[in-house]
């Protein structure tokens, strides 16, 4: 396996690349704007297709790269389903998995610091995010942040995990870079209390400054989404009523860029051909599956996914491939099925 830690000093961030093999696909957590670059060299040095990125919450003291590697590298961003977020394409909850290449991350909900919390599990290590830090753990003073969501994260469901388990948080400010699950059980001083109430107490008197940061971040994370407003003006673009409408029409072809797992869960709309948006680069070159469909059929190629950001990537990148006839719902299958699209279970 590839593992890297990576470090941003101005916010003590640690970001996480991961993949199964050199040539293969890989994945990294908690990525920071001004790193980009970084990132994007050492993929190359290391051979690696980055085809996801992932944050843990909203971040309030650095930018995310979510929005900067994904116009980069046309990787499908991740974040739990309470993110007010707009720049996920991926959305995910307790008991998920974000799986990539050789390599299985295991979703837990693990609130308290913000409200859009979680950790990804991954064999012998977890990566806690804010909630559960080296000798410390994340703040609960805003954000919808609270102590008592985070003690039950941190006890219930963190602190059950083996004590071997290798701890990679999303910050510190120490120079600490691993600790273990048993470790932070017996040296974390802020685990050492005997019940929840203790613990809200305790959270309750840090008088922490707000980061130097939180008034720039913030906003910014929420809003780094695709315009997806500017392939409608180009008529690349369906809304979820005209696609309604427009369900079952011999000229359109339906599809779904989803995952397995996210038509297993969501649902997926009837007659749409499914092709999983990471071989979207290979499906519409020459030979490729998509531009054969089209080319044998004439009909035109109507991509969906999630929420319109896979898709949106998707109509570029068929324009990019010389596939012009091809268009995306906007909003994607969210904004479907609040205006009561059908949808079917496979």
């Amino acid at each position: 396996m590839i593992f890297r830690q990576l470090f941003d000093s101005v916010s003590g961030t640690y970001s996480y690349l991961l993949a199964s093999r050199a040539g293969g696909e890989a994945l990294i957590l908690d990525p920071v704007l001004e790193k980009a670059d970084r990132y994007c060299q050492l993929l190359r040095e290391l051979d690696l297709r980055l085809v996801k990125a992932v944050d843990t919450h909203l971040h309030a003291d650095h930018v995310t790269g979510l929005g900067e590697l994904r116009d980069r590298t046309q990787c499908i961003t991740i974040m739990g389903e309470q993110s007010k977020a707009d720049v996920v394409s991926m959305r995910v909850s307790d008991g998920d998995k974000v799986t990539i290449e050789g390599l299985c991350l295991d979703v837990m909900y693990t609130p308290g610091h913000t409200d859009d919390s979680y950790s990804y599990l991954m064999g012998d290590r977890v990566f806690t995010g804010d909630t559960l830090l080296i000798r410390g753990t994340g703040r609960t003073d805003f954000q919808n942040g609270s102590s008592r969501a985070q003690y039950e994260s941190i006890f219930n469901r963190l602190l059950k995990l083996p004590d071997e388990t290798l701890v990679f948080p999303a910050h510190d400010y120490k120079g600490d870079t691993v600790s273990t699950i048993g470790e932070e059980r017996r040296y974390n001083p802020r685990l050492q209390v005997r019940s929840v109430d203790e613990y809200i107490e305790l959270m309750a008197n840090l008088k922490l400054p707000n980061p130097k940061m939180m008034d720039v971040a913030v906003p910014a994370n929420m809003h780094v989404g695709l315009h997806q407003e500017e392939l409608a003006k180009q008529g690349l673009a369906l809304c979820a009523r005209d696609a309604i409408a427009s369900l079952g029409r011999p000229d359109i072809l339906l599809v779904d860029l989803r995952e397995t797992s996210e038509r297993a869960k969501h649902g997926t709309i009837s007659g749409a051909l499914h092709a999983p948006y990471p071989g979207i680069a290979e499906s519409l070159k020459p030979g490729g599956m998509l531009r054969e469909v089209a080319a044998a059929t004439g009909r035109r190629v109507v991509f969906f996914c999630a929420f319109g950001e896979r898709s949106a990537m998707a109509v570029t990148a068929a324009k990019n491939a010389g596939l012009a006839n091809t268009a995306h719902i906007e909003g994607g299958l969210d904004a479907w099925k609040k205006i009561g699209g059908p949808v079917v279970h496979e």
